[in-house]
């Protein structure tokens, strides 16, 4: 049967149904749905997790804005200096949650307290499983307090020499979580972390928690310093 050229409304749509060619329905709109959890208020939005084999589903940024240089080698423990101008921005390397904040620089170098080289300082333990420690800082950010959550980018401190240091600079520092807090001889860094800043600096994405889980299975949790 061949229909007339000019057919319309409830005309047109039986006879297409006839000949079995009715359209689809279209879609129905779906709205997106909201996050599970709101970002603390300065946190800019997050981006959409990425698949990661550690499970991690976050993303790794480099933790220094600006021009920065850094060695494969550091005094007495593994950990890296990373050298920038000195109020530089440091940012959270990681998704995750303060672990501990120190806002006071009470390092005495007549005393020279291993606990209180950093000065300034911060640490996270990552959502990746891995904590990550910053110190020497001039200045924290208010909203940095212990339990709160941050993302990679988010803003942390400003470079600055706190502590046991001679010029502005970010002490890095990549360890197992252990004690949480307190252990400081742990958080101070127990891996060299120059190999996953070069790949951050990049964009790339290498995470250290393959390595920090074989580090601690075969160290486990030090309860006291075994370097100065």
């Amino acid at each position: 049967m061949r229909l007339p050229l000019l057919v319309t409304g409830a005309v047109a749509l039986a006879a297409l149904a006839a000949c079995g060619t009715a359209p689809a329905a279209a879609p129905a709109f779906v709205p997106a749905t909201s996050p599970s959890a709101s970002p603390s208020p300065s946190t800019a939005p997050s981006p959409s997790p990425r698949p990661s084999p550690t499970g991690y589903q976050g993303r790794y940024v480099y933790p220094v804005l600006g021009n920065t240089s850094y060695g494969h080698t550091h005094h007495d423990y593994p950990a890296t200096d990373v050298m920038a101008k000195c109020g530089a921005q440091v940012v959270s390397a990681v998704d995750g949650v303060v672990l501990e904040v120190d806002r006071v620089n009470r390092y005495d170098p007549k005393k020279d307290d291993g606990a209180l080289r950093g000065g300034l300082n911060v640490s996270i333990l990552g959502d990746d499983g891995v904590r990550y420690y910053g110190s020497h800082f001039s200045a924290i950010e208010a909203s940095i307090q212990p339990g709160v959550r941050v993302t990679a980018g988010q803003k942390l401190a400003k470079v600055g020499q706190t502590g046991l240091a001679s010029a502005c600079h970010l002490h890095f520092g990549i360890s197992p979580v252990c004690a949480r807090t307190d252990d400081w001889w742990n958080r101070r860094g127990v891996i060299w972390p120059w190999k996953y800043l070069d790949s951050w600096k990049k964009g790339g994405q290498k995470s250290p928690l393959a390595e920090i889980t074989a580090w601690q299975k075969k160290n486990g949790c030090p309860t006291k310093p075994t370097a100065p």
